[in-house]
């Protein structure tokens, strides 16, 4: 299964990026993994609501340049749906048996996702109603990914 991470941003702590790479290390043996970091959008400290959805368009157009046609696209958001380790264990399997091996998961910048790209998402993810900074996110999501795989294999 191939499985592509984009996020808007790139890390700047060492112990994120520490992180990151551990769990990438450890995903290399079930999946290929690809992390694709896309420029975040200056904002200006006062937004009004129009700069705020025109720096989300533009980092949408960045995420959606990286989506091919055949990718499973999976969005987190808040007002997705919320899933056990052990449900996205079975959700992530059960594309892998109905031919879905492109999926990207999508982590928005600061502002969450274009509208545009919640529509290209085939399923929206919610880990949370709370808010996580979204380099952490990344963090959070290659674990239960992982996680995931180790279900799926019986190595819990």
């Amino acid at each position: 299964m191939n499985i592509n991470i984009i996020a808007v941003g790139k890390l700047k702590e060492k112990y994120l990026k520490e992180a990151v790479s551990e769990y990438s290390k450890r995903l290399s043996k079930y999946c290929r993994l690809d992390i694709i970091e896309v420029s975040d959008e200056k904002a200006p400290e006062n937004m009004s609501q129009a700069e705020e959805v025109a720096v989300k368009e533009r980092e949408g157009q960045a995420i959606l340049k990286h989506v091919k046609s055949d990718t499973y696209v999976i969005a987190l958001a808040i007002e997705g749906k919320m899933l056990s380790s052990e449900a996205l264990a079975d959700f992530i399997n059960d594309l892998g048996i109905k031919g879905r091996s492109n999926i990207a998961f999508i982590i928005g910048g600061s502002l969450g996702l274009s509208d545009e790209v919640l529509k290209r998402a085939d399923f929206k993810l919610s880990f949370s109603p709370m808010t996580f900074p979204h380099q952490l996110m990344r963090v959070i999501l290659l674990e239960q990914i992982y996680r995931g795989y180790r279900i799926n294999m019986g190595e819990r």
